[in-house]
């Protein structure tokens, strides 16, 4: 095609196609970056067709069983053989050799050793009959509200990876964290505190740091929020002096119509808005969060029970404290960690154990118990478990490789029938044997619980519709539902 014109330029087929094909590719990638918020998507009227990130409560997929989650997260990978999951083919075979059948499955093959019994004694317990070791004597007085999950396994036995797959459903960096996702698709109740709360080991981050709870492509607003067990939850949260409280309200006030002012000239910068809503969580926080993290409200009986002021179970007893009241004031999600890997038991596997146990049992069945006579119980889910499980052979002398064929992890409240043990490993305990559990399928049953439809629960993204399970089929483990 030719156009002569003296007044206008010359253009043939090639350039037509060209210019065309430019312009749909044009095209394509403004609507990419308009859905990833770089551009600006509104129309003539300049309305924008994006929607709102916000934390306002947003009504569920269904009815929900479970209002809030708790989520104790047990760094390292707990043994399966040695805490749960009782194996009499371990006593009759300890010492024998077994590594050749499991060759391909042991992280450090150098060090791998024969089959190893646990060095510790089980008894079943409540009315239930559920097995647990003796280094959990105080949970074992809870097992009638817990679902025991004896099946689950992954797909990483490297800890990085693992602890991504758990948390965010791939072994990738850089993707929203299960926290993230349920705030993400059902908001908070109490707009004074955070919806996702994060309460790391005063002692040091878990591996792989903050990325346990990070936002990923999600908008920011939606990731998790560390707060301090002692001291000022948040660095910075009050003024440093006071002031009279209406010039406080007139100052938020001005700064609040000056951030909107300044928002509203840049509608499709999502980091902004995050950053404008935790400034202004920020300031009301300075009361909400001081309430709920001040124990001296709580009773000497209560405090006693969970194990404050004593040792080893002040620490990570008021930080289950503090999770029981932040759910207490609608606080979505609370997360609790330990220092980097406690229950990576490569060596002195009996002494590892029991020392994390004695830094956790007694305070974990606290919670439990406090909740159910508070009656938040049934509101609030508990989630307890790790990246992976261990191996049935020696690891060394006197330790446990990592093994992602078999780990175990509970839920109790919110929608769970107590008193439940679900699956079975083989008989040394290496793989899940029947019933088995996946991450997915871990997942798409915490959001079920939630009042979350996992295949619904999605962020368009690059021309993806993104979800916590991926690609994977995610299967809801109806039989540990109530």
């Amino acid at each position: 095609m030719h156009v002569n014109d003296s007044n206008s330029m010359t253009t043939d087929r090639r350039g037509f196609l060209r210019q065309v094909s430019g312009g749909i590719s044009a095209a394509a990638l403004l609507s990419l970056l308009s859905e990833d918020g770089f551009v600006w998507a509104g129309d003539e009227t300049g309305h924008t067709s994006r929607r709102v990130y916000d934390l306002k409560p947003r009504v569920p997929h269904h009815a929900p069983k479970a209002k809030s989650i708790i989520h104790l997260f047990m760094n390292g990978g707990p043994s399966q053989m040695d805490l749960f999951d009782p194996k009499i083919e371990l006593d009759k075979k300890h010492g024998k050799s077994y590594f050749e059948k499991i060759a391909g499955e042991v992280e450090n093959p150098s060090t791998a050793g024969a089959l190893m019994k646990s060095p510790f004694k089980f008894k079943q317990h409540g009315a239930s009959g559920m097995w647990v070791s003796e280094v959990m004597p105080h949970l074992a007085k809870c097992v009638d509200d817990i679902a025991l999950i004896r099946s689950m396994f992954t797909t990483n036995l490297t800890h990085e990876p693992a602890l991504f797959k758990i948390h965010s459903g791939r072994t990738l960096p850089g993707l929203p964290s299960l926290g993230t996702w349920v705030t993400y698709g059902l908001g908070t109740v109490n707009q004074n505190l955070p919806a996702y709360v994060v309460l790391d080991d005063p002692k040091g981050l878990p591996v792989n740091l903050t990325q346990n709870w990070q936002a990923g492509f999600l908008p920011p607003v939606y990731q998790g929020t560390r707060f301090r067990s002692k001291g000022s939850p948040v660095l910075d949260l009050k003024p440093e002096f006071q002031e009279p409280a209406s010039i406080t309200r007139l100052e938020r006030d001005l700064i609040s119509q000056l951030d909107q002012l300044h928002k509203s000239k840049r509608p499709s910068q999502p980091e902004l808005g995050a950053r404008i809503a935790s400034y202004e969580l920020a300031a009301r926080m300075q009361l909400a969060a001081s309430d709920a993290l001040d124990l001296s409200h709580e009773s000497s009986a209560t405090r006693t029970m969970y194990g404050l002021g004593e040792e080893p179970t002040d620490s990570y007893g008021r930080r289950c404290l503090i999770a029981r009241r932040l759910v207490e004031r609608g606080v979505r999600f609370v997360q609790l960690f330990l220092e980097h890997q406690p229950w990576d038991n490569h060596t002195g596997l009996a002494n590892g154990i029991k020392s994390s146990c004695a830094r956790t049992d007694q305070p974990i069945a606290a919670l439990l118990k406090d909740l159910k006579r508070r009656g938040l119980l049934e509101s609030t889910l508990v989630v307890w478990g790790g990246e992976f499980g261990r191996l049935p052979i020696a690891q060394g002398d006197d330790g446990r490789d990592h093994n992602k064929n078999a780990m175990v992890t509970w839920m109790a409240g919110g929608g769970i029938k107590g008193g439940l043990t679900y699956g079975s490993t083989d008989e040394i305990g290496f793989a899940a044997a029947d019933q088995k559990v996946s991450v997915p399928d871990w997942h798409a049953t915490i959001l079920h619980l939630l009042g979350l439809d996992y295949q619904k629960l999605s962020y368009y993204r690059n021309g993806l519709e993104e979800k916590l399970t991926s690609v994977f089929d995610g299967r809801i483990v109806k039989e540990i539902v109530a």
